[in-house]
C-alpha cells in the first residue's frame, strides 16, 4: 500500500525505499540508506539526486562522506497539490477534446464495481433526473460507499430528481429504502414481475441495462451495457412513465 502512495505522487520504487529509510534513520551515508532500504549502492546514487531534485531529501556536505537526511513527510501533500493543480489546468482541454470525439449513438459494455462509478460521474455531467426499472436497493452495496456518498452529494447539488420503480421484494427491505442518499419517488412493480438479476436505468441519452444485480446489492461480477442514443432514451423514458402510472405508491 505505501508503494502505491509513492508510485502515485510519481517516486520509483527505489526512491520510496530510500525516502522511507530516511525518515527512519535520519542523517545517513548513501551506502547506510543503501543498505536500509535494501537496495544495490549503485543504484542509490541515481535514487538519492532525484529525491534531491523532487525536494524529498537534502545534501549535508561534510569533510568525511556526504551524509542525507528527509525533508518533512507533509512535502508529499505538496507534491500531491502540485499534480492535482496540473490537473485541473489541463483537465478543461482533456474535457473538450473528449466531448468533441464522442459519438451521439454508441454501445459499449462495463464490468465490476468500477463500472458503477463511470456511470455515477456520466450522471453527475449529464445533470438530468434518472429513471430506473427493476430497482433492488444495488446502489446501497457497502463496497461502493465512499463513491456513493459523493455522488449523492453532488448529484442533490445538481437537483437530479431519482424515480425508481422497485422490485416488489423491496417492500419487505425498507432499509434499502432509508438508505438511499438522495431525492427519490418511488413505485412498486406488481408482484411477479420483479426484473430477477437485471434492471434498467435511463438519464439524459442514457440507456444503463444492469445485469448480476442481487437484492441490496450488486452481485459479485455486475456487468453494465450502455447505449447511448437520444431517440432510445427517450423511448425508454415514455415506456416508464406508462409503468409508473400504473404501478403501485409507496406505502
Amino acid at each position: 500500500m505505501k508503494n502505491e502512495i509513492f508510485e502515485s505522487l510519481g517516486l520509483s520504487p527505489n526512491e520510496a525505499k530510500m525516502y522511507l529509510s530516511l525518515v527512519e534513520s535520519g542523517e545517513s551515508s548513501v551506502s547506510d540508506i543503501a543498505n536500509g532500504a535494501g537496495i544495490h549502492r549503485r543504484n542509490a546514487y541515481d535514487a538519492i539526486r532525484r529525491l534531491v531534485d523532487k525536494g524529498l531529501c537534502f545534501q549535508i556536505v561534510s569533510t568525511g562522506e556526504n551524509l542525507y537526511n528527509a525533508v518533512d513527510p507533509e512535502k508529499l501533500q505538496e507534491l500531491l497539490a502540485e499534480k492535482q493543480e496540473k490537473l485541473a489546468t489541463w483537465l478543461p482541454e482533456l474535457k473538450a477534446k473528449f466531448e468533441h470525439r464522442t459519438a451521439s449513438d454508441q454501445i459499449y459494455m462495463y464490468r465490476g464495481l468500477e463500472g458503477q462509478k463511470n456511470i455515477w460521474r456520466d450522471m453527475l455531467r449529464v445533470g438530468e433526473d434518472s429513471y430506473f426499472i427493476g430497482a433492488k436497493g444495488g446502489w446501497q452495496d457497502e463496497r461502493l460507499t465512499v463513491a456513493r456518498t459523493s455522488f449523492f452529494k453532488e448529484a442533490n447539488k445538481k437537483g437530479i430528481t431519482f424515480w425508481g420503480l422497485y422490485d416488489h421484494e423491496v417492500l419487505f427491505k425498507p432499509d434499502l429504502l432509508k438508505a438511499f442518499g438522495g431525492k427519490q419517488n418511488i413505485r412498486f412493480l406488481p408482484e411477479g414481475y420483479s426484473a430477477l438479476n437485471s434492471g434498467i436505468q435511463i438519464f439524459g441519452d442514457y440507456v444503463i441495462t444492469y445485469s448480476g444485480l442481487v437484492l441490496g446489492k450488486m452481485g459479485d461480477n455486475p456487468v453494465f451495457f450502455i447505449m447511448r442514443s437520444k431517440d432510445l432514451a427517450e423511448g425508454y423514458r415514455r415506456w416508464f412513465k406508462y409503468m409508473w402510472n400504473l404501478s403501485a405508491s409507496q406505502k
